[in-house]
């Protein structure tokens, strides 16, 4: 059914607020609750909302530098565990020369950044260490995993907003298919901070409860953080090692709507330029597409717009196609929303069902969409998915994944 099985995917990690690791992700987002919730990272008592997705303490015990952000903190672990799952030691091997790391991101440091000038004013202006401030940049998750894995192949984080994580794997694709690389360490991650709980508060596009994707009474997005790692090899580097593979990168493309900085174009058309240069990359026909991971924030525009974007792709068929959103359950990671969810669509085809997205309610008007809703579905064979995102500034992201055994 599916021509281009070239990028494996041999290795998953995660951080979410159900917790440290693919287990506890996929037992949140398969059997609920919602981690949306009352949180402490920061003071959020001038704000009309009160909840967020926080990932709960205590860290795990790893070697980390203590003047790493948290954004650093989840993409390390995440990498940790996704290098685990795929049985790959880049230290015991000469394999790090071919190994590239991608990660997109939004925030990078920026709640360490906070707390820097914060005690900046607090003394004064006295001088504080410069090299705390330098090493919590947002392209720091990216850079972190290279150091903790001596990754000394190409190293890139993207910040493309809500687009960042998928845009970085596409990205990974690319090296790969290029011959630059023969594994990459790919994915984003995004920590809470005050500057984003602020700024989507004060454009008034957080629900003050849970958010609903696709439901009439939806109204706005609920933040979260963590992180998505996943591990790509080239088909013939994993075989030559007998790796396991989970499943198949199949496709990656971006676009742009060039339209307006925080809203999606309203016809959907930018999204769906995106999904169908991810179907055309995979050599894939939208008939194939058992699932969408759709990006479904829960605000007015965006739900609307994806489906829109949903018709253009799969015409008649689209109100047909079962679609999920995580953010329900894990809520908005912003630049590692695309990444936490590729890892998400990689546990449905390994797990062969669809988790559901949290709620109930009635659909939005003139949104015929498919919703899973109260528990996982069985996957219809063939197991192949898109998972698609769309992001400020216009940037789209889609890619499509198969099973392992498609």
């Amino acid at each position: 059914m599916i021509a281009r099985a070239e990028i494996a995917i041999t290795g998953v990690g995660a951080v979410s607020a159900h917790g440290w690791g693919v287990e506890p992700l996929w037992r949140g987002l398969s059997e609920g609750p919602a981690a949306i919730r009352p949180f402490d990272l920061f003071d959020h008592s001038r704000h009309r909302t009160h909840l967020a997705a926080q990932v709960p303490s205590p860290f795990p015990p790893l070697t980390i530098d203590r003047h790493a952000s948290r954004s650093d903190r989840f993409a390390i672990t995440a990498a940790a565990e996704a290098l685990r799952s795929a049985d790959l030691d880049l230290a015991a091997t000469d394999t790090a020369r071919s190994v590239g790391a991608f990660f997109g991101s939004s925030t990078g440091g920026m709640f360490e950044a906070e707390s820097f000038f914060r005690i900046l004013v607090e003394r004064g202006g006295d001088r504080l260490p410069m090299r705390r401030l330098a090493t919590h940049q947002n392209n720091s998750p990216g850079d972190a995993v290279a150091r903790r894995f001596g990754v000394t192949g190409p190293v890139e984080t993207v910040s493309t907003a809500c687009a960042a994580g998928s845009m970085a794997i596409g990205n990974a694709c690319r090296a790969l298919d290029s011959g630059e690389v023969d594994v990459a360490i790919t994915g984003g991650a995004d920590g809470l901070c005050q500057l984003t709980y602020a700024g989507f508060n004060a454009l008034r596009a957080v629900d003050v409860e849970p958010c609903r994707p696709f439901r009439a009474d939806r109204r706005g997005l609920s933040l979260g953080e963590g992180a998505g790692v996943l591990v790509l090899e080239t088909a013939e580097h994993a075989r030559r090692r007998g790796a396991r593979i989970l499943g198949w990168l199949c496709g990656a493309a971006a676009s742009c709507d060039a339209f307006h900085m925080t809203a999606p174009v309203r016809d959907g058309s930018g999204a769906a330029r995106a999904m169908l240069g991810a179907l055309q990359r995979a050599r894939c026909a939208p008939e194939a597409i058992a699932f969408v991971n759709a990006h479904g924030t829960g605000t007015a525009h965006n739900d609307v717009a994806e489906w829109h974007a949903l018709r253009q792709v799969f015409g008649d068929r689209a109100s047909a196609v079962p679609v999920t959103s995580t953010k329900g359950s894990i809520g908005h990671l912003l630049g590692a929303a695309g990444a936490i969810e590729a890892v998400a669509t990689v546990l449905c085809l390994v797990h062969g069902a669809v988790h559901p997205t949290p709620g109930d309610g009635a659909i939005a008007e003139g949104v015929e969409i498919d919703l899973v809703r109260g528990a996982p579905r069985a996957i219809v064979h063939p197991g192949i998915a898109i998972s698609v995102n769309l992001a400020f500034g216009g940037a789209n992201a889609a890619i499509v994944v198969a099973g392992e055994s498609t």
